[in-house]
């Protein structure tokens, strides 16, 4: 995949595979190959056409990103220069009733970005998320949403708004 692929499919294709997370609600999910054994096999490959760019796309991979626009999103933010934020931030209950987990997260500056795909929309995940919001404003976290129309539109509609937040928040970056 690594002669077809440019690097942000490449890491797309990668988080897929390494995925997997246990939360306090829905299914384990369980990874198609761990890190580790994604890592061996690259090593494996020494002398390989391509290869840089695989071990390029390697180093942005990261477990526990639930879908394609969530890697797309974390990459636009990180070619931004803003800080890493974690995937599948778990945002603890200091004041909440439960914990409440967020696609990203930085727990330095509080701040956490929600990727709501299409199936946000149903009445059953629209009830889920606005527990899911008033727990996460509860907590003291600014919370900025992001939907695949901002994310065609590019960085300065997605991260403007996030990298407001993390200043607010006590980021110099």
């Amino acid at each position: 995949m690594a002669g077809q692929l440019g690097i942000e499919d490449l890491v797309v294709a990668a988080d897929w595979m390494v995925s997997e997370h246990r939360r306090d609600f829905g299914d384990p999910r369980v990874a198609k190959v761990p890190l580790a054994e994604l890592h061996a096999y690259t090593s494996s490959l020494r002398g390989t056409r391509y290869l840089r760019r695989l071990e390029e796309a390697l180093e942005l991979t990261r477990v526990g990103v639930d879908s394609p626009p969530e890697t797309r999103l974390r990459l636009m933010m990180m070619r931004e220069h803003l800080p890493e934020f974690s995937v599948n931030c778990r945002i603890d209950p200091a004041r909440t009733h439960r914990p409440v987990w967020t696609d990203l997260g930085s727990s330095e500056y509080r701040v956490c970005v929600e990727y709501d795909g299409l199936h946000h929309l149903t009445p059953e995940q629209q009830a889920l998320d606005n527990e899911r919001d008033a727990l996460t404003a509860l907590a003291g976290w600014r919370q900025i949403k992001v939907n695949r129309l901002q994310l065609r539109r590019g960085s300065a509609v997605v991260v403007d708004p996030i990298r407001r937040a993390l200043r607010d928040n006590g980021w110099r970056g």
